[in-house]
């Protein structure tokens, strides 16, 4: 069952039409990466989603039921994490959790549970200090705890990492990637890296349409190419080989790349044999998100 669905989406700002006839479908507990470059129309997709913005045309379904702007039903199923979350400083995280769970009218018998288990979720379990002193990523994990408090078929999440360093974009990604036991992912971003680490499925969105999506297996296994790295001791040796093998290209100092069938590389090979030339890998090149996106950015 598909979570999210979105068909043929429209929605034009002045003369510049953001999305053109946008086409998407999230599956149910998939951790799905929303791809594009800034500007693409990512937070203008997720904010249709949300009912806060009105398309010029199309049709959205969360949970088997239409989006309506203005009349968001739906949003009984989605918890939504935007870019920069806001909180009221004087609080604490429990504090906040609570009063989050009273104005959407929990059971006061669940809230207390609910709180406690989403705050050992995103970590902050042992916090006591007042939101004030929180860091960019303490944020981050308390804004998805309280995105998850009422238990979301579907978690929206607007470039939850962009501005985290290494350590705290881990720690986003892990909660993410735990969250799916309890709901849907859908995170925009433009940091690919983060994608390849937890991500089911990935939409690419470039000028106001998809231009892949789909399993992120099935689609690196789709653009596979005959791709090989060479990285040799020497500079000497890898002109050597570029000599050899006009086809060869280099990616830098005494690193080459070979985009060939097999019989070419095991001419390669010989060739490195019989010249006695060091190497230091030699790999099979997987495709990556990074140079699909690239090359789908060009064309």
């Amino acid at each position: 069952m598909d979570m999210l669905t979105v068909c043929g989406l429209r929605k034009r700002f002045g003369d510049k039409e953001v999305l053109r006839g946008l086409d998407m479908r999230v599956p149910e507990h998939s951790v799905f990466g929303f791809i594009g470059k800034n500007g693409a129309g990512k937070t203008t997709t997720m904010k249709a989603v949300l009912g806060l913005l009105q398309a010029d045309a199309g049709e959205i379904t969360v949970n088997g039921e239409p989006v309506v702007y203005g009349h968001t039903p739906t949003n009984r199923f989605v918890g939504y994490l935007p870019d920069v979350p806001e909180f009221y400083p004087f609080m604490t995280a429990p504090e906040y959790l609570r009063f989050c769970g009273e104005i959407t009218e929990m059971p006061r018998s669940e809230i207390q549970a609910r709180v406690k288990e989403l705050l050992e979720l995103v970590g902050l379990s042992e916090e006591t200090h007042r939101i004030k002193g929180f860091s960019r990523g303490m944020k981050q994990r308390l804004g998805i705890a309280q995105a998850l408090l009422n238990r979301p078929k579907l978690l929206i999440c607007d470039e939850p990492t962009s501005a985290l360093d290494p350590v705290g974009r881990k720690e986003i990604l892990d909660i993410l990637l735990a969250a799916r036991k309890q709901t849907t992912v859908l995170f925009s971003t433009h940091i690919l890296s983060d994608v390849e680490r937890i991500c089911t499925d990935v939409a690419f969105l470039r000028d106001g349409v998809m231009c892949i999506q789909g399993k992120l297996s099935e689609i690196k296994t789709r653009y596979r190419r005959e791709e090989y790295l060479f990285e040799t001791e020497t500079s000497a040796s890898a002109d050597a080989l570029l000599t050899a093998f006009p086809q060869m290209q280099s990616d830098g100092d005494r690193r080459l790349i070979l985009c060939a069938q097999e019989h070419t590389l095991f001419d390669v090979l010989r060739f490195v044999a019989e010249q006695h030339i060091p190497l230091l890998r030699m790999e099979r090149a997987e495709p990556t998100l990074e140079s699909l996106f690239i090359e789908e950015a060009k064309s």
